[in-house]
C-alpha cells in the first residue's frame, strides 16, 4: 500500500500538469494586428455583421473585410482612441491590408458554405459566432501547431450565453441533428 500512494500522487501531479500544460504546448497564440471594437462599430456606427462581412456576387462568403471598407470611414480619425490612430497610421495611410488571423480556419479537407447556412437556412451569424457586437476587444488568435487550424470559434449555448469553444465536427453534426438533417461525410469533407 505504501508503494501505491507515491505512484498515485505522482500520477495525479502528472495528469494535472498535462491538463494545464498541454494546451500551451499544442497551441501558439498571437494578438490580432489591430485592437478592434465590434461594440463601437455596432453601437455608435450602427453597423450590422453583413456591412463588413459580406457575400460576393457569386454567393461565396467574403470573410474578413478588406481595407477599402475600413478606409471609407477611417480616412481620418473619427474617435480619440490610440487603437484607431495606430490603425490609420499603420494601415489606412500607407494602404496596407491588416493581416487578420481567421478564428474559424478549418483543416483543408473541410468545406463549409456560409451562404447555405445564412441565406438558405436563415441562421443568424450570432448562432455560431456569438454576439461579437458586444465585444470591445478581439481575442488572441490561437493556432494548432500541428494542423495549422484555429482553435477559436464563438458559439451560443442552450441558455443563450456566448461561449468560446473549439470548432469541432461534433458541434456541426449536433446542430444538423437538432435541425433534423442527416448528411454523408462527403457533404462537408472534400
Amino acid at each position: 500500500m505504501r508503494s501505491i500512494l507515491p505512484f498515485a500522487a505522482g500520477m495525479a501531479i502528472m495528469l494535472a500538469a498535462g491538463w494545464v500544460g498541454f494546451p500551451h504546448l499544442i497551441y501558439k497564440s498571437r494578438p490580432q494586428p489591430v485592437d478592434f471594437s465590434h461594440k463601437v462599430h455596432a453601437d455608435k456606427a450602427g453597423q450590422k455583421c453583413d456591412d463588413c462581412h459580406s457575400f460576393r456576387a457569386d454567393g461565396t462568403f467574403a470573410g474578413i473585410p478588406t481595407l477599402d471598407k475600413c478606409a471609407g470611414c477611417h480616412a481620418a480619425a473619427m474617435g480619440t482612441t490610440v487603437a484607431e490612430k495606430n490603425f490609420i497610421e499603420q494601415y489606412v495611410t500607407p494602404g496596407r491590408e491588416p493581416q487578420w488571423a481567421i478564428y474559424a480556419r478549418q483543416p483543408e479537407n473541410v468545406f463549409f458554405n456560409h451562404i447555405a447556412h445564412v441565406k438558405r437556412a436563415q441562421i443568424h451569424c450570432e448562432t455560431c459566432h456569438g454576439n461579437h457586437g458586444a465585444s470591445d476587444h478581439l481575442q488572441a488568435y490561437q493556432e494548432d501547431r500541428i494542423g495549422g487550424y484555429s482553435r477559436n470559434v464563438w458559439q451560443v449555448d442552450e441558455r443563450g450565453k456566448t461561449t468560446r469553444t473549439a470548432m469541432t465536427m461534433n458541434a456541426c453534426v449536433d446542430c444538423h441533428r437538432q435541425q433534423g438533417l442527416e448528411h454523408s461525410c462527403l457533404d462537408c469533407h472534400k
